[in-house]
């Protein structure tokens, strides 16, 4: 049924054979639908495919309400997001109740009252999935009056009592009705104000200024947080943890190919206005070793954890520096390389925690550092620095190459023509990679090359009035 062909009142809708169901019946329905049509149930979520959606699937089929448990920049609030998505459509509700109701089962005072009052006559609207999900940032300041709700004071002098639903200024809670509530960052929510979360989670009623409210609430609430050990911010208590059904970790992705897959997806890489700027794999691969040793790295804060976003931001940046090396060269054919690594350091500064404060240069030192690891790691897959000792000897004889994102394209490619056997080992190289021989894939290939030879400290490399020398 839709808002153009449905009922309007309450006798209407009962005539069309509508049965009422939970909202977490409902979720459970829609999930064994997909599952059995086999639809993907979050599209577009790499690597969570035999791990996490597991878990949120067995959790909706048994009708919980979900805590997701993990380090920042694991996609929880994303995941929480795309769970509307699993709901109904259109739902019917009372179209006169300030809490959206269920029309043939009202679960509230008010609810039930327009029922008692105006029975088969009573007004129904339609509800939209969207407008049937709500959240909340979790922080300090949240009240139970935000989330619950408060007396109104106006109402109560009209001479309502105050054990009287209709005395409440409802908070978002409730307001969730028939529908999903989810909270974000819970231990950073007062544990005075989670212990008010305990009713509502389990026996679905509230207290208000002492006085205690029935609220048969019909909602599935859902979580996120990260794990307890995450600085000092705060706790998820215990008893409200007990009442949570299914508790369901997240992860960084498992697999380079995954974590690329992330970065391609999520990451502005396709400039509009521009000339395409093509990435090789193996710097991609950079990018997503880098991180991967981050989040191993005894000088940053594991706890806090490495978010996707670095290699995001990362990516982004990358393609910048070689799309603004190409307007100032008037290039065409724009290939990322190894000076573009150079201008990660501002999309990784404030995403990696180091663990001990060394100066205002410590995290740039670390972050050099670790894309030198990179570069290595991935190098050493695809060929051995000793391969190359022919190239090596020419630099003994004094022999040096500027590099830098200011150097063409042209001018890089002639000069690898300049060292004896570079450029069929560049070319060998490309065809390993099976990148092709364009110049600008022979520069990145070639840059690719040097860098890893001077990374495994093969070669050297000198800076001279602003401009990057590899030699001997």
């Amino acid at each position: 049924m839709t808002p153009t062909t449905a009922a309007r009142t309450i006798g209407q809708l009962r005539e069309t054979g509508y049965r009422p169901v939970s909202v977490k019946d409902e979720l459970r329905r829609n999930v064994i639908d997909r599952l059995q049509k086999k639809t993907p149930l979050f599209p577009g979520m790499t690597g969570y495919e035999d791990t996490v959606i597991p878990e949120i699937i067995n959790g909706i089929l048994s009708r919980h309400d979900i805590l997701f448990l993990g380090l920042r920049g694991q996609a929880k609030t994303r995941m929480i997001r795309m769970l509307p998505g699993l709901l109904d459509e259109w739902i019917p509700v009372l179209a006169d109740c300030e809490i959206p109701d269920e029309p043939l089962a009202p679960r509230l005072a008010m609810g039930k009252r327009i029922v008692a009052e105006q029975g088969d006559e009573a007004l129904i609207r339609w509800m939209h999935r969207d407008e049937r999900f709500h959240e909340k940032l979790a922080t300090p300041d949240v009240t139970i009056a935000d989330l619950i709700g408060e007396i109104d004071l106006v109402r109560h002098a009209q001479g309502k009592f105050l054990s009287d639903e209709s005395t409440m200024h409802f908070g978002l809670i409730p307001r969730t009705n028939r529908g999903i509530f989810a909270m974000n960052e819970l231990p950073d929510l007062a544990p005075k104000i989670q212990v008010g979360l305990f009713n509502v989670l389990e026996e679905r009623d509230v207290q208000i200024r002492g006085y205690p409210i029935k609220l048969d609430l019909d909602l599935s609430m859902v979580f996120s947080a990260n794990p307890e050990d995450y600085t000092n911010r705060g706790r998820i208590v215990t008893p409200l943890k007990d009442r949570i059904g299914s508790v369901i970790r997240t992860h960084y992705p498992l697999h380079t190919r995954d974590a690329i897959k992330i970065t391609q997806d999520n990451a502005w890489l396709r400039r509009a206005g521009g000339a395409a700027v093509n990435i090789p794999p193996f710097m991609l691969e950079v990018l997503e070793e880098f991180v991967r040793q981050a989040r191993s790295s005894p000088h940053i804060n594991q706890a806090s954890g490495v978010s996707v976003r670095c290699s995001i931001t990362n990516a982004e940046n990358l393609v910048s520096n070689a799309e603004r090396r190409a307007i100032l060269c008037g290039e065409q054919d724009i290939v990322a390389r190894m000076d573009d690594l150079a201008f990660v350091k501002p999309s990784s500064r404030g995403k990696i925690e180091l663990m001990l404060a060394e100066g205002d240069t410590a995290e740039d030192k670390l972050i050099h550092s670790v894309v030198g690891e990179a570069i290595k790691t991935v190098f050493s897959k695809l060929a051995d620095p000793s391969d190359f000792e022919d190239v090596i000897d020419e630099f003994k004889g004094g022999l040096t190459m500027e590099v830098g994102d200011d150097v063409s394209t042209a001018t890089m490619v002639a000069n690898f023509g300049l060292v004896k056997g570079l450029r069929p080992a560049i070319d060998k190289l490309c065809k390993t990679l099976k990148l092709g021989n364009s110049d600008g894939m022979v520069a990145s290939v070639g840059e690719f090359l040097l860098e890893a030879l001077y990374v495994n400290n093969r070669l050297s490399k000198a800076a001279v009035k602003g401009k990057q020398f590899f030699r001997k």
